[in-house]
């Protein structure tokens, strides 16, 4: 039945041509009984006899309909037929290019307009499609729900973006999870002459949640079905794509194919190409109700204006009441090939070598390379983009820190919720969440910081398109990374030479949805227990009405293998057998020295500390402290910088005195080894530490002074 959602994966290739049936299926064919313009009523309330609203008028419409249906039965009877004898003379029915057109017009049943219909539904006309303006706007509608669809969707754009040649008006039903994932990733995305609306699709549950359904899909694949009551009354025409299509062409060939409707022809339709769904492969195989093979709802092209015009809400009402006195319920969905499972990238056949590539490609493919202007059709203002613009105009790019300055204001494509993340904080407003940022060299990490940690995570990772797909691949093949949907990762693609490593603290601080939170790094292991100890501490020291910053003290390991310390006792004694060191003690003592880790030793409450020249603590605070300045790019004073900003502020630093991480070893990262080579990377640093200091100055007033001082005297 047509609105069956396809969660799986097909293919539109440039040799295949949209099929349009004649007037095939009977689904398609009440339009007569329509014409004299009564309406019919056709909820599931009304369908039933014994209802208050059910009237002599409407028992005698639906007495008229049914006469009709009966007649429907017998010319589909009369055509599966025809097509059963058509398939019974070669192979050669279900390999060529269809092109066929479902109408809703009266005497289609004829078994002589039947027979022309397949016989010029089997001649391609692929070359000889009216070509679309050079800047009219396509239009294009997704239904999406949840995470997975939402990863799904990006490939099916990517491969969209990369063959058009027109603008783009992605209509997006989709759910809050969705909404939140691909609103993020579209403003991020900044792509010229695409423009993204979206609709509420749990608003539209109840329009198709009367209809029993078994595919794993739910509802949301019948959303499919409401897009004319949807969608803005002004738009004529639109194609509906599943999530998982790619395009190995121009999806204005698609849109191009409107032209040749004609007449009552209001829907566009594939067959499906599988022999599987022809219901003959063993004893009882009866996969749906279906004339032949069936069409594939994956892509369908819709004439909303008409499909209006002929009542088309009122006519799959119908038609689904009826089916369902039959079926019970959905169930099917239909494809040609997918690759939901690793399986089917070894399935062997003489197309999926060229699909395979395909969908691998675009998967992998830098969709910051998409970012292209259509050449003489001119984007819609974007007030983002425009400011964007301005801010880069004013820089000067023979300053030998250009690279630096324009960081700060480069826009990272990003994609929030990478995988399922599914967390209800706790209801004693004491929850706390770990953030971090990393990069593919630090990936394995993850598991150990879940083992450690078992409260939320939210984390930022600075990946390639190709290295998220590695990530992902990874976080699927780890148990321990499958049994926690309490982390959030955040996808933040890379853009630029630089490491923007305070945006993406700023990312994975954004999205957390407890009232505190575990500034972190990404190398550093806490203590066992220390979630609950922190839970425990935001409540003693009231945190809530204070601000204050509780401090974990760090500490770290040379050793690739170490016993981790179970508790304050046992990493005393590593301290003084060496094993372990108070962090970066060798080469910034500065960084740390604060703690006062000899008071630490011996405490047993929380001790206030003061704020000193380039003090960078890991801190505990509540989630609306301010964000990281992201002048800070690769390394040096990005967390300094957001330490002093704390102080400025008035945030009181107490140390916890049964708190503590411990820093892995790893090689030293690109930026670092940048830092120590290139002076001019030092210079630049130097010089935007300034300009810091000078904008503290100008917010905050006479307290800031002290930094400048501080700094001088450092």
């Amino acid at each position: 039945m047509l609105g069956i959602c396809r969660g799986r994966r097909k293919f539109l290739a440039a040799s295949l041509t949209v099929l349009f049936v004649p007037a095939i299926t009977w689904i398609y064919l009440f339009a007569g009984s329509f014409e004299d313009g009564k309406p019919v009523s056709l909820s599931p309330l009304e369908s039933q006899p014994h209802s208050p609203r059910y009237t002599a008028s409407s028992q005698r419409d639906r007495e008229s309909l049914e006469v009709r249906m009966r007649e429907v039965e017998e010319e589909n009877r009369a055509l599966r037929k025809q097509l059963s004898l058509a398939q019974s003379r070669g192979p050669s029915h279900h390999r060529g290019n269809h092109s066929k057109t479902y109408s809703m017009e009266e005497g289609t049943g004829d078994s002589e307009s039947l027979r022309a219909g397949i016989v010029a539904g089997n001649s391609s006309e692929c070359g000889q499609q009216p070509a679309v303006e050079k800047c009219e706007t396509i239009h294009v509608a997704i239904v999406c729900a949840g995470y997975n669809a939402s990863r799904d969707v990006v490939t099916l754009v990517k491969s969209v973006l990369f063959h058009r040649r027109n603008p783009l008006h992605f209509h997006l039903i989709a759910d809050a999870i969705a909404k939140q994932i691909l609103a993020t990733l579209f403003q991020t995305w900044m792509v010229p002459a695409v423009r993204i609306d979206f609709y509420d699709a749990d608003e539209l549950k109840s329009e198709v949640s009367w209809i029993p359904n078994k595919h794993y899909s739910g509802i949301y694949g019948l959303m499919k079905l409401v897009l004319t009551k949807t969608l803005p009354s002004n738009l004529e025409r639109v194609i509906v794509l599943d999530t998982d299509i790619t395009f190995a062409t121009d999806i204005a060939e698609l849109w191009a194919v409107f032209h040749k409707f004609k007449g009552q022809q209001v829907l566009g339709l594939v067959e499906n190409q599988s022999d599987w769904y022809l219901g003959n492969l063993w004893k009882n195989h009866r996969p749906w109700p279906a004339l032949g093979r069936g069409y594939n709802t994956g892509v369908i092209l819709l004439l909303l204006d008409k499909l209006r015009k002929m009542k088309w809400e009122q006519m799959w009402r119908l038609t689904a009441e009826r089916e369902l006195m039959s079926m019970l319920s959905t169930s099917l969905a239909d494809q040609v090939i997918h690759w939901n499972s690793p399986k089917k990238l070894r399935v062997k056949n003489k197309h999926v070598e060229f699909f395979r590539n395909l969908y691998l490609t675009f998967l992998e493919y830098d969709g910051n390379l998409l970012r292209r202007e259509l050449f003489g059709c001119p984007s819609e203002a974007d007030i983002n983009s425009e400011n964007l613009q301005k801010q880069l105009s004013e820089l000067d790019e023979d300053d030998l820190c250009y690279e630096f300055r324009r960081e700060r204001f480069t826009v990272h494509r990003t994609h929030l919720y990478f995988l399922h993340y599914e967390y209800e904080p706790a209801s004693d407003n004491t929850d706390v969440t770990l953030v971090a940022q990393l990069s593919m060299d630090r990936l394995q990490m993850l598991e150990a910081i879940c083992k450690h940690w078992e409260g939320p995570i939210s984390l930022a990772l600075y990946l390639s398109d190709a290295e998220a797909q590695q990530f992902l691949r990874y976080a699927q093949g780890s148990e321990v990374l499958m049994s926690r949907h309490n982390v959030g990762y955040h996808i933040v693609y890379k853009e630029g030479q630089f490491y923007p490593v305070n945006l993406l603290r700023n990312v994975a601080m954004k999205h957390i949805s407890t009232p505190y939170m575990f500034l972190s790094d990404i190398d550093f292991l806490p203590m066992y227990g220390l979630y609950e100890y922190l839970r425990k501490s935001v409540i003693q020291l009231d945190l809530a009405n204070t601000k204050k910053a509780l401090i974990v003290p760090a500490f770290e390991t040379l050793r690739y293998r170490l016993s981790f310390p179970k508790s304050k006792a046992e990493l005393l004694s590593m301290l003084d057998m060496g094993t372990l060191f108070t962090f970066r003690y060798h080469v910034w003592t500065k960084g740390h020295a604060p703690t006062n880790f000899a008071k630490w030793r011996t405490a047993t409450t929380p001790y206030r500390v003061e704020w000193e020249a380039d003090f960078e603590p890991y801190v505990v605070v509540r989630k609306d402290c301010p964000e990281y300045d992201r002048r800070f790019v690769g390394f040096g004073w990005n967390k300094v910088a957001h330490i002093m900003e704390l102080d400025a502020q008035e945030y009181e630093f107490t140390v916890l005195p049964n708190a503590y991480m411990i820093h892995m070893p790893h090689a030293p990262s690109f930026d670092i080894t940048k830092f120590r080579s290139n002076k001019q990377y030092r210079i630049c640093l130097k010089t935007l530490k300034e300009e810091f200091q000078q904008d503290m100055s100008r917010h905050y007033g006479f307290a800031a002074l002290k930094y400048l001082t501080a700094e001088n005297n450092s």
